[in-house]
């Protein structure tokens, strides 16, 4: 689950970590009254306005912007809110923006200059390890970072057996070239952060950029969180930051009835069972010429209801030109799929997209019967490649 930027950074506060501050507003006067309490709270003259979406590079698409005074920041405000913000991370549409956070100014004079790096914890699936990473290079796009000056990033593996160790916060800011109160709020700043990732259940913190104050203090100016849903049974105060206006309104619907569903773009659609073998059915999909139009896991119980509302979630994409339903039977008999199958189709009434079903495992042979006798526009197959061949054939 994302978070917004500034749902990020009310988790990082809880865990003593240093932020920008910053007041979230919905439209261009509470954006006003926002920065005059930011201004009697921080004493801050200038105020960052930005778009809070599930995107990274807001600035490239005109979605980040200093105000200098309250006038710009109403003006700034308004015109960012309602806008479609398209950035390198967006659709061609872009997202529409809803809210802004007010932020402080952070980039004030001071005895020395300011600094921005780059810190992101996440797992290392590689080592089955949480890693820190971070670089120098902050503010840039990482990937960026990574095809040019691959030598600028660095790793930090924690055993989970020790958690973050002492001495590797300090290497951590050894590494970043800071000193002095720098490095003492560094290290601070990666414990805290650490601390917050795991004990938020998050499956990704990203810093871009961290900040070394003109005074020497280490602070998170961005933050992009992603939360790990199998953990927010246990984590409700994150559970209830979910914005749904950001997610794709197809894999919502589908999530709130029990369907495992990814969107993607192309034309055939995925109805299976188990994740191993949707993506061996997206790979026969490809090799058939086709294009899977999403990942759709039924889960064990296939019954008519559930290809029902399968059926009907696959059929929202016009994108889609034939459905592939790939059961193995193991737990979940053949012959109990069949027959939901038919009784969706004879439900929904007419289906104008061809659909091939492939049922493989236990009463395999008294599915395929109950389909072909059917009369319905449903082609039936027994083995993977003649699944594939149909495929090819409707797709022609």
């Amino acid at each position: 689950m994302n978070l917004h930027e500034y749902q990020g950074k009310e988790i990082l506060a809880s865990f003593g970590v240093r932020i920008q501050r910053g007041i979230v507003a919905h439209n261009a006067q509470e954006a006003v009254t926002a920065a005059k309490q930011l201004t009697e709270e921080t004493g801050t003259g200038w105020h960052v306005i930005k778009a809070q979406v599930h995107a990274g590079g807001r600035g490239k698409g005109g979605g980040v912007k200093l105000a200098k005074n309250l006038n710009e920041v109403e003006e700034i405000a308004g015109n960012i809110i309602g806008m479609n913000l398209i950035t390198p991370q967006t659709s061609a549409e872009g997202k529409k923006v809803h809210q802004v956070l007010v932020a402080e100014d952070v980039y004030y004079p001071g005895e020395s200059e300011t600094s921005e790096f780059y810190m992101s914890v996440l797992l290392n699936r590689a080592t089955g390890r949480n890693m820190i990473m971070y670089s120098t290079e902050g503010g840039m796009d990482i990937e960026e970072v990574a095809e040019k000056t691959p030598h600028l990033i660095f790793t930090e593996e924690i055993d989970p057996a020790t958690g973050l160790l002492g001495f590797q916060a300090r290497k951590i800011a050894f590494n970043l070239g800071l000193s002095g109160l720098a490095f003492k709020e560094m290290t601070k700043f990666v414990a805290s952060l650490y601390k917050a990732y795991v004990e938020s259940d998050s499956s990704m913190f990203e810093i871009n950029p961290v900040l070394k104050t003109s005074d020497n203090k280490i602070m998170a100016v961005d933050a992009k969180v992603s939360i790990d849903d199998n953990a927010l049974y246990r984590r409700k105060q994150y559970a209830e930051m979910r914005d749904l206006r950001e997610e794709n309104p197809i894999e919502v619907e589908a999530g709130a009835l029990g369907l495992n569903y990814v969107d993607l773009d192309g034309n055939v659609g995925c109805m299976v069972n188990g994740a191993g073998l949707a993506m061996a059915t997206m790979d026969l999909i490809k090799q058939a010429g086709g294009e899977p139009a999403n990942f759709l896991d039924v889960g064990g119980t296939a019954d008519a209801a559930r290809v029902e509302a399968a059926f009907k979630i696959i059929l929202k994409d016009p994108a889609v030109k034939a459905i592939l339903i790939n059961i193995f039977g193991g737990i979940v008999r053949c012959d109990r799929v069949a027959q939901g199958v038919i009784d969706a189709y004879k439900n929904m009434g007419t289906i104008n997209v061809p659909i091939i079903v492939r049922l493989q495992g236990t009463n395999a042979d008294i599915a395929k019967e109950l389909i072909d006798n059917s009369g319905l526009d449903v082609q039936s197959a027994v083995q993977f490649q003649e699944a594939a061949d149909k495929v090819k054939e409707v797709l022609a």
